[in-house]
């Protein structure tokens, strides 16, 4: 299933749909699914830009609009970066703003007919993205939240990243390869000796990132490289295919192949 064919290029991170482009692609669909990247604007140490987060959003929103016919959004691009309030140039919101935004594009998409929302995430301390999709759902709305822990555990086996998800939490080989596919000139030098590895995080949320790491860094982004970054897409792409068909099926129900 593929939304190339009515998909205009996009400029930088933002969708170039006309009203026109949204009314053809709804025209074959039974509901409409809106994906909505939401990323940060937070330190990724000293090689990766403040906006890492929201660019790997935007890279993993584009792949998804590119193979499915799905209504691209435009990021949120700051959101929940309290950890990172020690490096200069981290800006956050709080969760109940957070909560708020989200659930006002919902709404705003519903009543122009956008009946279901994908939310992708790109920042790892967007935990409330998580309480909004639950309270959502329980009120019958069509909403997911994307990639599931799962869907990146596949994504990393099929693209040989040799990380955990518990080693590679920030600046480290995901987001480093991620980056040098998709935008290289933005990447600068010294990920290549910039290893940092704190496995044992469990006070994070006391004392913040700056307690487990001087340099940002929590990973191996020496590791990182374009090809790990196509294929963690690539595989990412192909793992949104049962999240796309439940969230159009008739009766919103897991298919039997989908349940554990």
């Amino acid at each position: 299933m593929s939304g190339s064919e009515t998909r205009p290029t996009a400029h930088g991170v933002l969708p170039a749909d006309t009203t026109q482009d949204v009314r053809t692609r709804a025209a074959d669909l039974s509901r409409q699914v809106a994906i909505l990247p939401v990323g940060s604007f937070e330190q990724h140490g000293p090689f990766l830009p403040l906006a890492t987060d929201t660019l790997v959003a935007c890279a993993i929103a584009r792949r998804i609009a590119d193979a499915y016919p799905v209504h691209l959004l435009p990021p949120v691009t700051i959101s929940c970066s309290h950890e990172h309030a020690a490096w200069p140039g981290t800006v956050s919101i709080s969760s109940v703003t957070l909560h708020s935004v989200v659930r006002d594009i919902a709404d705003s998409l519903r009543r122009s007919g956008v009946e279901a929302l994908v939310v992708v995430n790109g920042h790892g301390g967007n935990y409330v993205l998580g309480n909004v999709v639950q309270e959502s759902s329980a009120r019958g709305e069509r909403i997911a939240l994307f990639p599931a822990v799962e869907d990146w555990e596949t994504a990393l086996e099929r693209a040989g990243v040799r990380s955990t998800l518990l080693t590679d939490m920030h600046a480290g080989e995901i987001e480093t390869s991620i980056l040098l596919h998709t935008h290289p000139e933005m990447v600068r030098a010294g990920y290549e000796d910039a290893d940092h590895v704190a496995d044992d995080r469990r006070h994070l949320l006391t004392v913040g990132m700056s307690a487990y790491t001087e340099s940002g860094v929590i990973g191996r982004p020496s590791l990182g490289s374009a090809e790990k970054g196509k294929e963690l897409l690539d595989s990412l792409t192909a793992s949104f295919a049962p999240y796309f068909s439940l969230l159009t099926s008739q009766d919103g129900r897991l298919p039997e192949s989908g349940r554990a």
